[in-house]
């Protein structure tokens, strides 16, 4: 007897086609990065089928019983979830124990990761807006620019230039306290940023930048080699700190998903809602309240075990 022939819901082909609209997969890099639908749905589309999204940046156990709650038919995770092949599905692994756990509840996975770093408007113009914005008054134009040049797929039409980091010359310099400052409040209102710098200067208002130099995530392979007065990105290895200091530049970092998160939810989120509601004018796209940096900065003097 023949299989069951099973098609993909309406919805969830909906969701996938605004994802690569606005960040083309040809954009990501495939070379180790997982992009696109990591899990599709594996029961027949019937008409209850709840036209819900879930927005987050990292797939956590928590946030998928945070999917099934709210019963969302697909989850946008900006990081795969899934890596590297798997030979067995078990639920003594966490990665695989969501798997199961998605796929019994008819939840389908998409994944853009880089396709949104290296897309224009996506999260590394974003980044590099959150400095270049407020110079734009100017008389003179801030300019900003990839420092990886991506080529955009044949037939393929988007403001803006492609690729990886952005490089942010200032129309007018600022000071390294007010670019940590703007930085703090751009990220969500981050309360602590890291920063190392070279310590010939009495301040950090004595740190004069003209040139920014900005990526995502864990971004010093894509920054290292970039002329920039400062680095901003989302976490640093202590040697490569150590080095971009002894240049003489400064490097900013505010934890791995700080860098992203406030994207997603300013950015992607109402996007994608503008686009699947031009068609479906009940989709709900929703920014995950679970998924949170794995990180904390404690204050152990205020008392052991109490997170600021």
């Amino acid at each position: 007897m023949a299989a069951q022939a099973l098609e993909q819901p309406p919805f969830t082909s909906r969701v996938v086609k605004a994802m690569r609209s606005l960040y083309p997969e040809e954009l990501a890099d495939r070379s180790w990065d997982n992009v696109g639908l990591l899990l599709d749905n594996i029961k027949p589309s019937t008409g209850d089928v709840k036209t819900v999204v879930l927005v987050t940046n990292d797939l956590t156990i928590r946030v998928a019983e945070e999917a099934i709650r709210k019963k969302a038919s697909v989850i946008v995770s900006y990081h795969p979830f899934l890596f590297r092949p798997l030979k067995s599905v078990s639920l003594k692994d966490p990665h695989q124990r969501i798997l199961l756990q998605l796929a019994q509840h008819n939840i389908a996975v998409y994944s853009p990761h880089t396709a949104v770093d290296a897309a224009p408007g996506g999260m590394n113009d974003w980044l590099a807006d959150l400095i270049a914005r407020d110079q734009n008054a100017s008389s003179a134009r801030t300019v900003v620019q990839p420092i990886e040049p991506s080529s955009l797929p044949a037939g393929l039409s988007v403001e803006g230039d492609a690729g990886y980091g952005r490089l942010v010359t200032l129309a007018e310099p600022v000071s390294l306290e007010q670019l940590v400052q703007t930085y703090a409040a751009g990220l969500g209102g981050l309360r602590y940023l890291s920063v190392a710098r070279p310590r010939g200067r009495a301040s950090a208002g004595g740190h004069v930048v003209r040139t920014v130099a900005v990526c995502a995530g864990s971004g010093y392979d894509v920054l290292r080699n970039c002329d920039a007065d400062v680095l901003v990105t989302g976490e640093v290895s202590h040697h490569s700190a150590l080095k971009a200091v002894i240049e003489g530049r400064c490097v900013v970092t505010a934890f791995h998903s700080n860098s992203e998160r406030r994207y997603l939810h300013d950015v992607l989120a109402p996007r994608l809602k503008a686009l699947l509601r031009e068609h479906i004018p009940a989709a709900e796209v929703l920014v995950s309240e679970e998924d949170e940096d794995p990180f904390e900065v404690w204050d152990v003097g205020n008392g052991a075990g109490s997170a600021v």
